[in-house]
């Protein structure tokens, strides 16, 4: 028999946090000028607009059709904002500004959206959709993940917007540490374990992406792995040598990107004649050398072959992030309480990053530090299904449309990822060319 006082209290937690999803959603947009609404600040991607509407929509395509059974009120808009894009292979969207809806056009639809959601949801509990097995605890959840995802990737499209584009909120100073000394740490060798289980998670009411499950172990040999991530600093020196003329370092189709495109440093940097700087959201400053670099995975798959070393795997990840010299695993690096300001820059907390150093209280048990927050951690795996993978029914393109060898594993989350996306299990990927992902690196020896 069901704990109907547990189940009340669950639903009544999730409200709450698909309420705070959309205070943190609608904050972000205050940050775009209302003149800038029709930029495409990232040429692979929608305009901003579209992603106005687009967070109802996939609420509204989701909840009405798995949970509630509601009539559309506006087929139109519910197809036209379903969708982003991820363009692979140099297609570019070429839609004009006059080829979308007006903004307030598409602020009535979220209205309506909301008003005919929330009134359901205000009522009691729903079965969802039995048949396909989908339970409305999975499909808020669903629903409250999918808005935190991109009040993180709006803020990478928000960051390559001109500063004069962008009204910046009120913010805190930073934290600041002493230079930190690169170094490498020798991570034991040992068993991780991977994954979600589906029979556990069911149990617990513990949430997971169809590409979390399901859980299995994996045997990772001893390894040394960079302390810190790669700072600017030292990516400057990479930089500095003529790591974007060494043939010998790159792939040929990242060779090929690098030459066509014109790159010769990352993305988040500015070159004026001998001095360099650093385009933060809301400000431009001197290079920090002690943040760190955020890079393309073929820039961090370039820089460290000039270092004679490697990306980590997925596993060797895990392994020294969460595993232990005595082999009991943890849920975080810093152990098993909850995600907290102390152990990183995570969580909204704030925009910008911090040195990678700035943080000891998150430090592995390997001594790992600053290994979950702080920026995204490239892999050397890529995005590929675990054993036992089941596309989600309600959205079978999450992650099975990206089983393509076209993008790669990211682990750890960034200033902008939501905590509830730190969990040891979460996945992130993206393609091996993309320079706006707040994503970092460090590097091994096997």
């Amino acid at each position: 028999m069901l704990d109907t006082e547990k189940v009340a209290s669950s639903r009544e937690n999730l409200l709450a946090r698909l309420a705070e999803s959309r205070r943190i959603t609608d904050q972000l947009f205050q940050v775009v000028r209302p003149d800038s609404f029709y930029e495409r600040p990232i040429p692979e991607r929608h305009r901003i607009v579209f992603y106005v509407g687009h967070l109802e929509a996939f609420d509204w395509n989701l909840l009405s059709t798995y949970a509630f059974d509601l009539k559309s009120f506006h087929p139109e808009f519910d197809k036209l904002l379903a969708f982003g894009i991820d363009p692979v292979g140099g297609g570019l969207p070429d839609d004009q500004p006059g080829d979308w809806p007006t903004l307030d056009e598409i602020r009535g639809y979220n209205h309506e959206v909301r008003q005919r959601l929330d009134a359901r949801l205000e009522g009691k509990a729903v079965a969802g959709n039995a048949e396909q097995g989908v339970d409305e605890s999975t499909l808020l959840q669903v629903a409250i993940e999918h808005r935190l995802m991109h009040a993180e990737t709006l803020a990478y499209m928000f960051h390559q917007l001109p500063l004069e584009r962008k009204i910046a909120p009120p913010t805190s100073a930073a934290p600041s540490a002493t230079q930190a000394t690169p170094r490498m740490i020798e991570v034991a060798a040992g068993t991780v374990t991977m994954g979600l289980s589906r029979r556990a998670a069911t149990d617990s009411g513990a949430f997971g992406w169809d590409n979390e499950y399901e859980r299995h172990t994996e045997t990772v040999p001893a390894f040394a792995l960079d302390a810190y991530k790669v700072t600017n600093g030292e990516y400057l020196d990479f930089v500095r040598t003529g790591g974007y003329e060494n043939r010998e370092l790159w792939d040929q189709d990242a060779w090929t990107w690098i030459t066509t495109q014109g790159i010769r440093y990352p993305k988040f940097w500015i070159e004026r004649g001998e001095t360099w700087f650093y385009r933060a959201m809301f400000d431009e400053m001197p290079l920090p050398a002690d943040w760190p670099v955020y890079v393309s995975h073929a820039e961090a798959t370039a820089y460290a072959r000039w270092k004679n070393k490697a990306l980590p795997t997925e596993a060797q990840w895990h392994r020294a992030a969460l595993g232990t010299p005595q082999d009991v695993e943890r849920d975080y690096p810093w152990g098993h309480q909850p995600p907290a300001a102390t152990y990183g820059n995570f969580d909204f907390h704030g925009w910008d990053p911090t040195p990678v150093n700035a943080h000891p209280a998150g430090a592995s048990a390997f001594g790992a530090m600053d290994i979950v927050g702080n920026g995204w951690e490239w892999t050397s795996t890529l995005f590929e299904p675990f054993p036992g993978f089941q596309a989600f029914p309600f959205y079978p393109g999450y992650s099975a449309n990206f089983f393509d060898g076209k993008h790669y594993v990211m682990k750890g989350g960034c200033a902008r990822t939501a905590a509830c996306m730190l969990r040891r299990t979460f996945r992130n990927w993206f393609q091996p060319h993309y320079p706006y992902v707040y994503a970092g690196f460090r590097c091994v020896s096997n």
